[in-house]
């Protein structure tokens, strides 16, 4: 069990979070991850509008010394996407589960919810 994570949340295996509320998904980062990179300096959003397929980038982020990216854990259609943290990437670090949301998912199956893990299944950061 990852005691650093909220229970009430799912995880992908990129280290990444998901909050469903019926059949919308809010994404982050988890903030293990944000701890060893320390200070995000770029943020690639997704477009609204956008179709995403499960497994496929959604986003990428860079810091000093680290990029990397996020692969959606659904297909579905990005409905909304937090602008804030494009100007001001270092919110993500300061509140990764709050206002670091990265972006929303309108569902198409909400089965693939299955495949992501519960805090006690995550293996520590």
């Amino acid at each position: 069990m990852n005691k650093d994570l909220p229970t009430n949340l799912l995880y992908n295996t990129d280290y990444s979070w998901v909050k469903i509320e019926g059949d919308i998904a809010t994404l982050g980062i988890i903030k293990p991850a944000c701890d060893k990179i320390e200070e995000f300096v770029f943020v690639k959003l997704p477009e609204k509008g956008q179709k995403i397929k499960k497994g496929e980038t959604y986003s990428s982020l860079e810091a000093i010394k680290w990029s990397g990216h996020l692969s959606s854990p659904f297909t579905g259609e990005i409905i909304e996407v937090n602008e804030e943290i494009f100007d001001e990437p270092s919110i993500i670090n300061e509140d990764p589960y709050g206002k670091g949301w990265i972006a929303k998912i309108k569902l198409e199956n909400e089965e693939e919810k299955n495949d992501l893990l519960t805090s006690e299944k995550v293996k520590d950061v």
